[in-house]
């Protein structure tokens, strides 16, 4: 093992991005030695802005492929490792001093460092939803970039997990439509849809509310038998989301349950479940499956993690079960396990005041 510092290159795809480029940028000072800017068509001030940052800003004529376009920005990169992000990234001051740090001391042996993408928040600021995405590939391994669409780079060879995190801001000029447009382009030109595309264009169709078209698409990605474990799982939680929108309470349950073919139970569905039961009066499978997600150990996944399952939520809603059981201590010990996790929570705080009320708890007393 050889640890070094290393040069890194910083590589970007943008398009109309003057209201995010340059917080991306500037989060990453001092890390990248190069910042190499493909643009496919910038109308705006976004080339103006990178030109304050790079003098490597090259056009690239959009072709309705992603991947295609981020080849194109690695194929330009000259350093020794690879850093891409996003232009609505950031990384936050702990995670830019510590990949500072990584890049002082590296182990030249690494072939890819994955870090936890952070996408979503709730109003205290804690991560309620994350994934695991490869950012810093070693160049001379050529790694390619697969897919029009939701593309992925396709790395081999020593990988390693670090706690470095990506965080996603997001946008309000987004382009909701645009990948669904490629998606329908794709599929009118008669392209066979692998089954990665299959799961993503349902996603695409899901988040349009075309319900009936994403069920399709997901089970015949689902009856290739080819995808990631991590999609298997994934798309029948979202089949039970089509079933719940258009009403079909046994395909729900039914998908749901599925997805314990895949791997062994996770928080989430152990929660929708739980939520299925206790909606239906069931109290007591209810608590059979809240309390479950409460023991499981959380999954070294790359897969999306939805953070409330594996902490408070299921406690607040054993809460709730027990209550209707008329179990008022352990609805009393439930809700304060909740508390530890959400000590503002509004309703965390009212179930507080209930219980206390029933069991005549004084507040001198918890």
């Amino acid at each position: 093992m050889e640890s070094k510092e290393i040069k890194i290159s910083l590589c970007m795809i943008v398009r109309n991005e003057e209201t995010t480029i340059a917080r991306c940028l500037n989060s990453v000072r001092d890390i990248p030695d190069e910042i190499v800017i493909v643009d496919t068509g910038s109308i705006d001030r976004t080339k103006e802005i990178v030109k304050q940052f790079t003098d490597k800003l090259l056009e690239f004529t959009w072709i309705d492929d992603f991947a295609a376009a981020r080849n194109f920005a690695f194929s330009n990169a000259t350093m020794d490792y690879i850093l891409w992000l996003d232009a609505d990234d950031i990384l936050a001051d702990s995670d830019r001093e510590k990949l500072l740090n990584l890049k002082k001391n590296f182990d030249t042996s690494i072939d890819v460092v994955n870090m936890p993408y952070l996408l979503a928040f709730d109003q205290h600021g804690a991560v309620t939803f994350s994934l695991r995405r490869n950012r810093l590939v070693k160049r001379s391994k050529n790694f390619q970039w697969i897919g029009a669409v939701h593309e992925y780079l396709e790395v081999y060879g020593h990988v390693v997990n670090s706690d470095i995190c990506v965080t996603h801001k997001g946008t309000a000029s987004d382009d909701s439509d645009r990948n669904l447009k490629i998606y329908e382009k794709q599929k009118a030109r008669g392209k066979t849809f692998s089954p990665r595309d299959l799961y993503y264009y349902a996603n695409e169709l899901l988040e349009h509310q075309c319900y009936d078209q994403a069920i399709e698409s997901y089970l015949e990605f689902l009856k290739t038998g080819q995808g990631w474990v991590e999609d298997n799982i994934s798309a029948c939680g979202k089949l039970a989301d089509c079933f719940q929108k258009l009403g079909d309470k046994e395909k729900q349950l039914e998908y749901t349950f599925k997805s314990f073919e895949y791997a062994p139970p996770r928080a989430e569905f152990c929660c929708r479940l739980g939520f299925h039961f206790l909606g239906a009066g069931q109290y007591e499978q209810g608590v059979f499956w809240y309390k479950l997600a409460t023991q499981l150990e959380k999954p070294n996944s790359w897969g999306p993690m939805i953070e409330a399952c594996w902490t408070w939520l299921p406690h607040l809603q054993l809460c709730v079960c027990y209550d209707r059981l008329g179990k008022h201590e352990l609805a009393y010990k439930h809700n304060e396990i909740a508390r530890k996790y959400r000590p503002d929570n509004s309703q965390v705080l009212y179930n507080k005041k209930y219980l206390e009320g029933i069991l005549e708890i004084k507040p001198s007393e918890t």
